[in-house]
This record gives structure tokens, sequence and C-alpha cells, in this order.
């Protein structure tokens, strides 16, 4: 950078005269976005531009060059032709350039962009900008003043403050808060006023300004205060800028009142009335005083004390205890005693006036002593506390009492005051001796402490009382007892591993750690089933499947601390409920049946076999079609398919269906499976003869035709397949000069000239061709007539076709063709199922290939009968015969079910 101003003022020392330094001075609000025109230099600095009042041409064009492209060029935008200064996409931050204290430099090559701030209100953004070229040359100082806004709200430096106020604290105390709002912005854009949102009616706030500008706020007291009414006072203060609109900031403010000493001791009562008998022994309760402050910590303690007023010899005969204000008797009563004693006794706290009460103790002379308890313990006994086990046997000894009269001059009896299973009894042979025992065992869990009087009395109806306390100890005779003997339980399959099953709970009556249950699995239990020790918390480590196991069964055992060991067992039923994540799934994926074809409507055609793992509505499964749905139908229940219609071989020899599976499962789940049904065939139609096409024409034979000379055919086809489409051709009726004359080949139907034609041989030939196939049951036939003219020529054409309109006298000879095929009705009869429908699938297959053959073979004879027909001028003439050809082609059949 040093480098590049010099190359650019270097040359120019020479033009001195010619250049000037110049300072600019712009302002713009913090914050502003890209492209904000801050101010254009060449017309501020009033340069010539190309549109002044010299030429164009003759001006050179301005330049405007930052001399530094340090930290300032982020902030700036300036257009090196115009000479205009924007704002860049950097945007500028008042609070985070400027610092109020003083300016800071931040230098960046040779020349130095600082930031500073000359006063609190001021920030300024100082840029050096050369103007080339040479003959307007000048170094110009271009000071931008970044207005502040109000864009920052006031922020406590923290969340609660807490001030602690005296309670004595007068009224117009004032409190500093130390922790005052921040705000970066600066002047009215700066924290402005304070305020509390409640003031309890006994604060308020100040605001006070020191030289930096700095503004502190006050707590004011503006009431009495009393801790012991009330010790704290919680609020929210608020700090408030002058921006428009005004900002604001908030905190908590918790004023604590501290204690002061300003409440002394109090008795509830002046005089206390107690009366004691001449008797009493030592240590005996009188009375305890009590006083009360209100204040806290040292300013409450009290202690007690006689008053000066009280005799010495009441001060030895009765103890004050000076921190509880207790009371005791310290020196037995004698004859001397005064049977009355004024106790003043003095509440005294720090820096108060003794609080005073008055203690009257009354003292009832005795004329005889009382009869005398002495007792001597046998079980263990503590302070006058004796310990007995539970389960101890019945008539354990507890402790001797010896009862007696100090004068000896009274009969003394006693008895055993209280409840509890224990007895008092006289002790033989002594006198005044007694045994406590007990009556039955003790049971720690119905109850642990027994508090019994042994009450003695003389004949004069003194009594006199010694109170036994028996403290029974537990034993581990209870063993742990569940909740439920039978936990049943339930989780859907499918679940997350470590799932929660439930929590058991089971009890112990003892005591201590022989009441502390822990819990284990049985040995029965999966090892995926964990049992928390200590909580009873039951889960499962791993998925469960219902369709792998649907029920579980265990042992759980909850075991005590005690010694020995106490346990117990419950049973744990688990029964895990299905979801739905099975499909249904075929037993195969391809079915395939065959089924006859002119099978009745809504007959059985198979049964499609379909499960599902899953249970109950998850586990119903619904059939139904995809395709083909107008023809088949499937009983969802039974899975049975059925045609709605008859099928027919010939029209469709076989179908390919998709059966869709659903189960009923939300959302359901789904498979599909394959169906091809096969059709098998029956003999349901008679050939159809495709040659000759009329009853009624006619082929002229000429009378040279040599014998053995085929002279025409009768071709047929049959549509059924196998079997059923193997035709046979017979002549059955025949009428001429000499009708022997003429063959048909049973297997093609080929007719062939037998013998020589003579000259009586000449005429008309009438042959009833019978077309026959060899389906099963019954064959189905057709009928066909067959003319032959046997002449030279053919010169009367209409005498010839008056012949064929006659009706022919022929007589039908019912002679079957003689075939080499011949017919297995009784072997397959005879034949298991399954190798029947295995031929006649083959036979289907063969079939196909015989009628494409057949196709074939009748296009290449048309062709052939085209050329025959010109080499032997055979021409068909119509018949008008009356034979009804039509009852000779029908022929009732029976077709049968396969």
């Amino acid at each position: 950078h040093l480098l590049l101003f010099l190359l650019f003022v270097g040359p120019f020392n020479c033009f001195a005269s010619y250049s000037r330094a110049t300072e600019l001075f712009y302002s713009l609000n913090e914050g502003l976005p890209a492209g904000v025109l801050i101010g254009s230099l060449a017309r501020d600095l009033r340069l010539p531009t190309a549109g002044g009042q010299h030429p164009a041409s003759l001006q050179p064009p301005l330049s405007f060059t930052l001399a530094s492209h340090g930290l300032g060029g982020q902030y700036v935008q300036l257009d090196n032709r115009s000479g205009e200064l924007h704002t860049s996409a950097v945007e500028i931050d008042r609070e985070a350039l400027c610092v109020e204290s003083s300016g800071a430099t931040i230098f960046g090559g040779s020349t130095a962009v600082s930031f500073s701030s000359p006063s609190p209100e001021s920030c300024l953004l100082l840029l050096d900008v050369l103007v080339l070229p040479q003959e307007y040359f000048r170094l110009v100082k271009v000071k931008i003043a970044i207005r502040d806004v109000n864009d920052n709200a006031p922020r406590f430096p923290v969340p609660h403050i807490r001030l602690l106020v005296p309670e004595n604290a007068p009224v117009n105390t004032r409190l500093a808060i130390e922790h005052p709002a921040l705000d970066p912005d600066v002047g009215t854009n700066g924290v402005q006023t304070y305020r509390l949102r409640d003031n309890y009616g006994v604060f308020t706030l100040d605001v006070e300004e020191n030289e930096n500008g700095e503004r502190t706020p006050y707590l004011i007291v503006m009431g009495a205060l009393d801790r012991e009414t009330q010790d704290e006072y919680v609020t929210v203060i608020v700090a408030e800028d002058g921006g428009t609109p005004p900002l604001v900031g908030s905190a908590t403010l918790t004023i604590g009142i501290s204690d002061i000493n300003d409440n002394c001791p109090q008795f509830n009562n002046s005089q206390l009335n107690v009366t004691l008998y001449g008797n009493c022994s030592l240590g005996t309760h009188v009375a305890t005083v009590h006083a009360v402050d209100m204040d806290l910590g040292s300013n409450a303690q009290i202690t007690y004390s006689y008053s000066q007023k009280v005799p010495q010899l009441s001060r030895d005969l009765f103890h004050l205890n000076e921190s509880t204000g207790a009371i005791t008797l310290s020196t037995k009563f004698d004859g001397d005693t005064p049977r009355l004693h004024r106790l003043i006794i003095l509440g005294n706290g720090p820096g108060c006036i003794p609080a005073v009460i008055t203690v009257l103790v009354t003292i009832i002379k005795v004329m005889m002593r009382p009869p005398e308890v002495v007792p001597r313990f046998i079980a263990n006994e503590v302070e006058g506390v004796v310990y007995l086990k539970e389960l101890e046997p019945i008539n354990t000894p507890v402790a001797f009492f010896t009862i007696k009269d100090p004068d000896e001059k009274y009969k003394v009896s006693c008895y055993l005051d209280g409840d509890g299973p224990f007895r008092l009894s006289p002790y033989k042979p002594y006198n005044n001796e007694y045994l406590l025992e007990t009556t039955k065992p003790l049971d720690f869990e119905t109850q642990q402490l027994y508090e019994i009087s042994v009450v003695a009395w003389n004949s004069e109806g003194f009594h006199v009382k010694k109170v036994v306390k028996v403290q029974v100890l537990d034993d581990n005779d209870n063993s742990p007892v569940f909740s439920e003997q039978l936990i049943e339980l339930s989780i859907e399959e499918n679940n997350v591993p470590n799932a929660f099953l439930t929590k058991l709970h089971a009890t112990d009556a003892d005591s201590g750690e022989r009441g502390q249950v822990s819990y284990f699995l049985g040995p029965d239990a999966p090892s995926y089933f964990a049992l928390d020790k200590t909580t009873g918390v039951l889960t499962v480590s791993t998925q469960l499947d219902r369709e792998e196991k649907e029920k579980y069964r265990y042992t759980v055992k909850a075991v005590d601390s005690g010694f020995p060991p106490r346990e117990s067992i419950a049973t744990v039923t688990i029964t895990v409920l299905d979801k739905n994540d099975n499909s249904p799934r075929f037993i195969n994926k391809d079915f395939s049946f065959f089924v006859p074809e002119n099978f009745p409507g809504f007959g059985e055609i198979g049964v499609i076999s379909v499960t599902d793992a899953d249970a109950g509505q998850n586990g119903w499964v619904a059939l139904s079609v995809l395709n083909g749905s107008d023809i088949f139908v499937i009983d969802t229940g039974k899975g049975v398919l059925r045609a709605k219609v008859s099928l027919d071989r010939e029209q469709q020899s076989s179908y390919v269906l998709w059966i869709e599976a659903v189960d009923g499962g939300d959302p359901a789940l789904s498979s599909t499976a394959k169906i091809t049904i096969l059709l098998l065939d029956i003999n349901d139609n008679p050939p159809l003869v495709l040659f000759p096409q009329s009853n009624m024409s006619y082929l002229l034979v000429l009378p040279s035709t040599l014998p053995g000379s085929p002279i025409t055919e009768v071709y047929a086809v049959d549509k059924d397949t196998g079997m059923n489409a193997v035709i046979a051709y017979s002549i059955i009726g025949r009428r001429g000069p000499r009708p022997e004359s003429f063959r048909i080949d049973p297997k093609t139907g080929n007719i062939t000239l037998e013998e020589s034609l003579m000259q009586n041989d000449y005429g008309l030939y009438r042959l009833l061709v019978k077309v026959s196939d060899h389906g099963y049951p019954e064959p189905l036939h057709s009928t066909v007539m067959v003319n032959l003219f046997v002449n030279d020529t053919v010169s009367n054409e209409s005498y010839i076709e008056s012949l064929l309109r006659k009706e022919p006298d022929i007589s039908v000879e019912e002679k079957q063709p003689q075939i080499s095929i011949e017919p297995t009705h009784k072997k397959m009869e005879s034949a298991s199922c399954m190798p029947t429908l295995v031929a006649l699938s083959i036979i289907s297959l063969g079939s196909i290939a015989l009628v494409t053959g057949m196709g074939i073979y009748i296009c290449l004879r048309k062709g052939k009968k085209h050329h025959g027909a010109d080499e032997n001028l055979e021409v068909q003439i119509p018949l008008n015969g009356r034979i009804n050809l039509h009852m000779l082609e029908k022929k009732p059949m029976e077709i049968s079910n396969i």
C-alpha cells in the first residue's frame, strides 16, 4: 500500500502548486442496507465532469481511489468514475465500531482508517481518497459520522437483583441498586428512566446521573418497615430508554428486610399455680416457663433466671434451667420446708427489659409414707425399658417386684395395670414377691411397645405406680408377600428392546434389613427377561413374536435380607398381543386346475388354501379375483373358486387369474397368487364339412377316367381335440346307374373310382357321406351329399339341376367306418383319473398342432383343387333335391362330464 501511495504521490510533487487537500463530512444512520448513497465526491468537490464547460474530448476522465483497502473498504463502496460513495453489504453497527471512552485506531497499510468518538454522541469513520489524474490530483479526507439508532434494548447484567434494607430504615432512605441496566445506544437512545411494577406502597425509584452521564437507580423507602410483619418484597425493576418507540428491559428485584432487635421476650401468662405433695422424689418436674421473642437469630435468644426477690431457700429447693425454663425439685421436702413458695422468673433478651412471670408452688403435707415398689429385672433392661424378642415362648420371665410398707404398719397389695400379654402373680413361697411374665408370644408386627404399670396400695388406700416399658425386638419371622400371587401381563409383539412390563411389589412386615426385599427371576424364566433386584422392574430385552410364542409363564421370587433369608414365589404370565405383521400366505404361489369344458355354472373348480399367522381380526383373510372377475368368483370364507358361467374350451382353452388375499389388520397386508385353469375337451362339436360346400353342387366325371383315380374329396374339421377330433368318412347312401363304382377313404375322405365306367354307367350319381368323429362316450357326425355326373360333356345344365332338386330316394346304411383307431372307452373307465388327465392334456397339445397342420393342408388342397378343375374340366352344378339333409346332419347326442 505504501508503494502504491508513493507511485501516485511521487510524480505529483513537482505539481504541488496544483494539488490541494480537502475534507468532506458526511453522516448516516447505522444499520443501513447496501447501496445507500452516502455522498458524491465529484459533485461536492466541484470537480469538472464530462458535462462541464470544456469539451468532453479535452477533459481527461476522473478517477477516485481509496488510498488504502484496509478495514474501511468493507463498509463503503466507491465508484471509481463518478466518485459516488455508497454503503456496502457489510452492515455498519455503531456499537461495535465505536467505544464511548476514547477513539481506537485500526491500521491497515500505509494509511490509517480510524474509528473514533471524540464525544459520547459522535462516531466517525475516516477515509482517505485519491483523486486522479494529476491535473486534478488531491487527497480528500472523508469523515463519515455514524448516527445512533435505537436498536438495542436496556439489559440488566444479572436476571435477579437482591437488596437488603434494615427494618428500622427511616422514610426517604436511599439505597443504590448495584446492577444498573446497560444500553449500548447513546444519548436519548440510552437508559433514561427506571420504575417498579409493584412498589407495595412503601418503595419508589429515583435516578441519579454522574459526570460521565451514567444513570444509577436508587431505591427510596417511602413507608415504615417491619420484618416481623413482612420479611421480603419481590417485584420487577424495569429500565426504559428514550428511543421512539422506547425499548425496555427488566430484572427481578428482591428486597429483603434485615432484622434488628426491636422485640423483647414476652410470657403468655403472668402466673402459674403448681401443687406438690410432700413425698415427691428428687428430680420431680414442677413446671416449665416459656417466653417468645419475635426477632431472629441472636436477637431472639432468651435466658431464664430468678428475680432477686426469690429467697435463697426457694432457689436451693427448686432448680431453674436457664435455657429451657424447666423447674425441677432439687432437694427433698422435710418438716421445716415452707408450704408456699413464690418463684419470680425473668425472661431476659439482649438489650431488653426482662419479662416477668410468677410460679406459685403449694406443698401439701403427707402424714404417711407410701408403699414401695422395688423392681429387679430378669430380661435385658436399659434406662427403664425392657427389651424382649418376638416369638419368645409363653411364661418368659420379665422381672421380680418386691412390694413393702416403709412404716410396716399397713398391709400392701399390688396388681398389674395396662394392656398386653403379661401377667403379675405372687411368687411362692415368699411374701410380697411378685413375678412379671408373658402369657403368649409377642409379635413385633402387631405391636412394638407396651407400657404397663405395677400398682401397689395399702389398706389406707394410698397408691404407688411403677411404670414398665417393654420394647419388642423384631425377628425375621415374616416372608415377603407379593401383592398378587398371579401377575397377568400383556404386551404387543414387536416391542422395543428393554420394554417395560411391570413393577413387582412385595412387602415384608419385618423391620430393618429383615424387611428389605430383593427380587429374582425363577429358574424357568427365559434369559431375555430381566428383573431389577432393587426396584422390581420387569423388562424384556428382545422383541417378542406372537407367532413364535404367544404365552409365557414363569416364577419370580421375593427374598428378604434376614438371616436365614425368607422368600415367597409368585407366577408371572405374559400374553403377547398380536400385531398385523404377517401377510397372508398361499400354500402355493401357483395353482393349476383342470376342468372339463361345459362345467356347470357356479360349480366348484378348486379350493385356494391361504393362511395368516396373525390372530383375530389380523388373521382374517378375504380373497378376491383381481382379473376375470366377470367370469370367476371366489368364496371368501372357504376359498372355493367358481365360474359364473359354463366354460367352452373352443372359445378359450385356458384362463390365468390372479387372486389377492387381504387380511383384516389396520393397515391391511396382502399377497397374490397365480391361478391357471385348463379346460379339458369333451365331445360337444360334430365335424364341420368344409367341402363340398353345398348339397346342390355336382362334379363332372369323364367316362374315360381310369379306375383308382381320385375324383374328389370330402373335407371336414372338428373343433374338439384328441380323439374327439379324429374324423372318419363313410358312404351311407348311394344312388346312380352303378353306385358301387365309387368308394371313399375313411381316413382322408378321398373319393376314387373303383371300376371302369361303361356306356351304361352314364348319368347322375348321388353319394350320402357320413363324417363322424371318435368322441367319447358317443361320437358325433354330420352328413353331406356328393353329386357326380358321369358324361363326356355337360350339354343340358338345367336338366342336371332339375335332377338335383328332386328328393333322392336313398336308403341309409348304418355301417360304421373301418379305421385303424379303436376306442378305449373301457380302458379309460378302468384306469385311474390321473393318467387319464395326463393323457388328455397331451392329446390337447397334440390337437393344437393337428389343427395347425390341417389349416396348412387345406390351403394346399385348395390350390390343388383349382389346378385339378382346370385339368379335368370338373364343374359343380347346384341341384334341386328334396332330401332333408338337415335332419341327416343333426343327431341327438349326450355329453357327459369327466
